[in-house]
C-alpha cells in the first residue's frame, strides 16, 4: 500500500501542477476573444483561426483540468442522499463509482479517441473553415484529458481504500471538508 500511496502523491502533484498551469489558459482565451472582438468591430478584420483558437483553449482547460477538479473534490455529486449517509458509506460509494463508472469510461474514451487523433495527425487534417487550424492538437486533448482524469481516479481510489483500511486518516471526517489526505 505504501508504494500505491507514493504513486498517488505523484499523480496528485502532476494533476495539481497541470490544473494550476492550464488555469492561465482562461486568461489567454479572454485576451484572444477580446482582441478578436476589437479587431472585428473596429477594423473589420477577422479570422476563423482566432475563433478556433478560443475553442482549443476552452477544450484544453476543460479536458486537462478534469483530473485537477477531481483532486480538489469539485466534481458534481448527488448530495441529496450522499450528504446524509455516514462517511464510511460515502467512501464505499466513491470506490464503487470510480471502479464501475469513472475508470471504464476513461478507458473507453481513450481507446475510442486515440485512433481518431492519430488519423487526424497522419492526414494533417485541417478545419473546414477558411483559415482553420489543424485538428489533431485539439483531438489529442481528449485522450490526454481522460488519461489525467483516469490517473486521478486511480489516485482517489487508492486514498479511499487506504482510509477505509485505516492506513491514512480521513481528513474530511476530521475537518468536515474535502482535502488531500496525504
Amino acid at each position: 500500500m505504501g508504494a500505491l500511496l507514493g504513486a498517488s502523491r505523484v499523480i496528485d502533484a502532476v494533476n495539481g501542477w497541470i490544473g494550476r498551469s492550464v488555469s492561465w489558459l482562461v486568461l489567454v482565451a479572454v485576451l484572444v476573444s477580446t482582441g478578436n472582438a476589437i479587431l472585428r468591430k473596429s477594423f473589420s478584420i477577422s479570422s476563423n483561426a482566432w475563433l478556433e483558437l478560443q475553442w482549443y483553449l476552452f477544450s484544453a482547460v476543460f479536458l486537462l483540468a478534469a483530473g485537477y477538479t477531481l483532486l480538489k473534490g469539485e466534481h458534481v455529486k448527488v448530495d441529496i442522499l450522499y450528504a446524509r449517509w455516514p462517511r464510511r458509506a460515502q467512501l464505499w460509494i466513491e470506490v464503487f463509482g470510480t471502479v464501475v463508472f469513472l475508470l471504464p469510461f476513461c478507458i473507453i474514451t481513450i481507446l475510442l479517441s486515440w485512433p481518431v487523433m492519430v488519423d487526424k495527425y497522419v492526414s494533417g487534417e485541417i478545419s473546414g473553415n477558411a483559415n482553420g487550424l489543424i485538428l489533431w492538437p485539439v483531438w489529442a486533448l481528449i485522450p490526454a484529458g481522460f488519461l489525467l482524469l483516469g490517473l486521478q481516479g486511480l489516485s482517489e481510489l487508492v486514498k479511499r481504500i487506504a482510509i477505509l483500511s485505516g492506513r491514512i486518516p480521513d481528513i474530511v471526517e476530521a475537518h468536515g471538508h474535502e482535502a488531500d489526505p496525504l
